[in-house]
């Protein structure tokens, strides 16, 4: 059985043109690819329940899967990176159905915070935050079983939101297979914020949450633009397991003339030999993520982004895991062409930084 399947993927790698139109009978990116056989797996999650401003983002992971066919695939720097092997499983249902239910739920509540809690409908919102907190630890809990069976296969896995609450079972799967590792956050925000608007897996305190892993050693955020005296606080008093690389702080290195590549060895500097990333499309200028939920002026450009990912690998560090959120399709499919090629990239290079593909620009 084993040679059986062997012999169909070197079939496949013989047989695909990676030159060739994207098949939308295809995989993702057009690739021939399917989960089993794959050595990467991207897994979607269309959850977006406690979204506190634009919705939008569950439809993410089917955009980038349809705008994935317009990405050519080839790459300098990895010229053959298609023939690794990237898939992405079908999205759950089940998950989607749940998200739109409790996302009506969620919705009507945050409206009635936003009118000052007017007593006579306090009845009516009462369990609303404990609920949805319910659901969101079983989302933990399915996704923690669902990353690990595929790590423990011996694949990489890329989880695709929906909004950025989603990875954090992909986190505790993590956790339990490393002894310690780091998180490099490329965001607009902190998302520190403990239980936001009583939800205790909203996707604004996903970073408060994996902190409470004790392996997790470090946080590293970059591109922070928005965020509460609180969570300024917060990273003040970690004693330095929580460094943030401020979009003010990359701002006025730009104006003083310093290199984007000094200012990467700054930022992996404080990262330990195992890193997570994890990113939000929104840590990016608002122009290549108009459609996300909460854009803020400033961000990193796309290939700003791609050269710290390049240089966290080159540095000899592993990425352990990734994730890519809150692409929301928005007006516009420019939202989708976005993330999709990022995707790509963040992939890839998770795959370098594992051994399973060659960069052959870094041994030039």
């Amino acid at each position: 059985m084993a040679s059986s399947k062997s012999s169909a993927l070197d079939h496949k790698l013989a047989s695909f043109d990676p030159n060739a139109l994207g098949d939308s009978q295809g995989g993702v990116y057009g690739l021939p690819f399917t989960v089993e056989e794959a050595q990467v797996v991207i897994v979607p999650v269309p959850w977006e329940v406690t979204v506190s401003y634009r919705a939008g983002t569950a439809e993410g992971p089917d955009a980038i899967r349809e705008a994935s066919l317009q990405v050519d695939l080839y790459d300098p720097d990895m010229p053959d990176a298609w023939r690794m092997g990237l898939a992405m499983e079908d999205a759950d249902e089940k998950v989607a159905q749940q998200s739109q239910q409790l996302r009506k739920q969620a919705a009507a509540y945050i409206k009635w915070l936003e009118a000052g809690e007017p007593a006579a409908e306090a009845a009516t919102h009462a369990d609303v935050p404990a609920a949805i907190t319910k659901q969101g630890l079983s989302l933990l809990n399915y996704l923690k079983q669902k990353t690990g069976a595929y790590l423990d296969a011996g694949k990489g896995v890329v989880l695709l939101g929906g909004d950025h609450s989603t990875p954090l079972g992909y986190l505790h799967a993590l956790a339990e297979r490393h002894e310690e590792f780091g998180i490099l956050q490329i965001d607009a925000h902190c998302d520190l914020r403990p239980a936001y608007e009583g939800f205790e897996y909203s996707h604004a305190s996903i970073m408060y949450n994996a902190l409470k892993l004790p392996q997790v050693k470090k946080l590293v955020q970059v591109g922070i633009r928005d965020l509460s005296q609180q969570e300024a606080e917060t990273v003040e008093q970690s004693q330095g397991r929580i460094v943030m690389f401020h979009n003010r702080f990359l701002s006025d290195e730009r104006f003083a003339k310093k290199s984007w590549k000094k200012v990467c060895g700054k930022i992996i500097a404080q990262l330990p030999a195992k890193v997570y990333l994890s990113f939000d499309i929104d840590g990016l200028d608002p122009k290549l993520c108009p459609g996300t939920g909460t854009p803020v002026p400033g961000g990193l450009e796309f290939e700003e982004a791609l050269y710290l990912i390049r240089e966290v690998v080159r540095s000899g560090r592993t990425i352990i895991g990734c994730d890519l959120n809150e692409v929301a399709p928005g007006d516009t499919e420019w939202n989708a062409i976005v993330g999709a090629r990022l995707l790509y990239s963040m992939a890839n290079w998770m795959g370098v930084s594992q051994g399973r593909l060659t960069d052959r620009t870094a041994e030039k």
